[in-house]
């Protein structure tokens, strides 16, 4: 890459702050096997195959697509299925049949209430997928019934309009039964016809009912010489929870915020509106916008830019090291958003650039990728620099938290063209997830690892039962008890409580009575449905109330008493 450009960068995206805190540099993540407030719980090298993709996970099962195909010399290509129910021994236990060759499954979401697993296909490349050349992009999204989450059956398939690139999977807070998929279909035309952004219903997907209320495209908006110059396509999306606003990573357009309230509301005629103009897009040097996540609760959001290295060189591009980092921008006024923020790590500083692995960027990357955001702490897969936590307690200084760098597999099937043929052969990738207080993530060349986080906010990450970067579903420890109930003197009393997750059981389940009267003795038992019957026989007259608590997490989970 060009030195000097790099240079040019820093300096003017340390101008594109005022009134904002310096930026943060933080050290390490670059350096293979190193880790800071992480400790590792669990690995499965998944084959040695290389090339993995997107993670999902159903109750204690966990679904890893492939950014290959099932073409000669890549072995395993199919989704992979993991028993996740021992964290310290995630186990492959099935497969999904392999794709056609030239089928990437890239992206996957689970609907847990509806027991969904979803599997994006589309056209995978020869320069950056390891895919051969091959006939015209196919793509479709597959849904299966996750009854046997062993073996999920294939129920129907829905082709999109366009090809779709990145999905989000919203689930209606409101209406039970009512989810959409908000997926972006990049596109540099200027045609409103042409969609960047398809929303679709996918509430009857048993049916293979799939209905397309939205297909937008803000491109005409932007000047003839932005779409020249610019890289002006919505890469990703995600939705608030109420889904009343989506936050758009629109590439080298920008950021942008958009009002999908009646899409929330489940209008009959749906519209959204563009509540930031073109020319109010926070800008910022090397700009690549790749994921925009707010921040829950707060006027703020997190964005990342993915940049790869100098293998995508053209004459329009200039790739690789410092590659790409975060940025916090201010939302209170979604029609002027500000950026506040910045937060680079030591392989995103211009030093790093002339050390042996900065160098070394043709065929490696060191730049921020997919985020999962929680109020004050985001994880975030770094690529080569692992896996990042964010402290953004502070919104306006961003602070490196802890990281957690895998040590490299010794060979794999497949490396990844374009991020592991070179450099510290490390590519953290996936979203990750928290479920039940411990980090999943996929490493592209190294396989999935299961990590406990153990640094500033990790009160919030090891009470959360599940949260995820691409969907509006999460269970961060609701308050869980009965209602107290008056028992009588010299009485057994029997509560049949079922502990559960999404309408899931959850398992290890511990109960623990409060406010029970003195001297009152309790016996508790779980059965092969998950419910744990509680049996207590008091000394005294009085009342009593229960509380679950999810062993592995340490936090209270929702109950039901029967």
């Amino acid at each position: 890459m060009n030195r000097r450009l790099c240079l040019l960068f820093l300096v003017a995206s340390a101008l594109a702050l005022p009134g904002a805190a310096a930026a943060q540099t933080a050290p390490a993540g670059a350096t293979p096997g190193t880790h800071e407030n992480f400790r590792r719980i669990g690995h499965n090298p998944l084959f040695g195959r290389g090339m993995n993709a997107a993670i999902a996970v159903y109750q204690n099962f966990l679904y890893v697509g492939n950014r290959t195909d099932s073409s000669p010399g890549h072995p395993n290509p199919g989704v992979l299925v993991l028993d996740i129910s021992r964290s310290r021994n995630p186990r492959v236990v099935g497969q999904l049949p392999p794709e056609p060759i030239g089928q990437t499954s890239r992206e996957l979401r689970v609907w847990p209430q509806q027991k969904l697993l979803m599997v994006m296909l589309f056209r995978c490349s020869s320069a950056i997928h390891a895919c051969p050349v091959g006939p015209p992009p196919v793509y479709s999204i597959k849904f299966y019934d996750l009854s046997n989450p062993y073996v999920p059956q294939l129920v129907s398939t829905y082709v999109p309009t366009r090809q779709p690139h990145e999905m989000f999977l919203w689930v209606d807070p409101k209406r039970p039964g009512r989810a959409l998929l908000y997926l972006s279909t990049p596109s540099g035309s200027a045609d409103p016809a042409r969609a960047n952004l398809i929303v679709t219903d996918i509430s009857g997907w048993r049916q293979g009912v799939f209905n397309e209320v939205i297909r937008y495209n803000p491109n005409p908006l932007f000047t003839q010489q932005q779409r020249d110059t610019l890289d002006v396509a919505l890469h990703s999306m995600s939705v608030t929870r109420d889904g009343t606003r989506t936050y758009l990573a629109y590439l080298g357009g920008g950021f942008f915020v958009l009002d999908t309230s009646d899409l929330a509301n489940a209008l009959a005629s749906p519209q959204v509106r563009l509540l930031t103009p073109i020319p109010n897009t926070p800008r910022w040097p090397n700009q690549t916008v790749h994921s925009a996540i707010p921040l829950p609760g707060r006027p703020y959001a997190l964005t990342t830019d993915e940049l790869y290295g100098d293998l995508l060189d053209n004459a329009d591009n200039d790739h690789g090291c410092p590659w790409g980092w975060s940025h916090v921008i201010d939302v209170a006024d979604p029609a002027n958003p500000r950026l506040v923020a910045e937060h680079r790590i030591e392989s995103n500083r211009l030093e790093f650039c002339s050390t042996a692995e900065g160098a070394d960027d043709q065929r490696s990357s060191h730049t921020a990728h997919n985020p999962t955001v929680f109020r004050n702490l985001a994880f975030i897969s770094w690529h080569g620099s692992g896996l990042q936590a964010i402290d953004v307690r502070n919104p306006l200084a961003p602070a490196q938290a802890g990281w957690f760098t895998p040590r490299p597999l010794p060979a794999v099937s497949t490396e990844d063209p374009a991020l592991t043929t070179s450099g510290n052969r490390v590519a953290v990738w996936s979203f990750p997830i928290v479920k039940n207080g411990l980090v999943y993530v996929s490493d592209i060349r190294n396989g999935l690892y299961v990590l406990q986080y153990r640094g500033p906010g990790s009160r919030t990450s090891s009470r959360t039962l599940f949260r995820e970067g691409n969907s509006n579903l999460s269970a961060s420890c609701p308050v869980a008890t009965v209602r107290p109930r008056r028992v009588r003197e010299d009485r057994f009393t029997r509560l049949r409580i079922r502990v559960s997750l999404f309408g899931q059981p959850v398992e290890n389940a511990r109960i623990r009575l409060a406010g029970r009267p003195l001297g009152s003795r309790v016996l508790t038992e779980t059965d092969q449905n998950g419910f744990t019957a509680v049996i207590l026989r008091p000394m005294r007259p009085g009342r009593i109330s229960v509380v679950a608590t999810n062993v592995a997490s340490h936090c209270a989970a929702g109950v039901r008493v029967r």
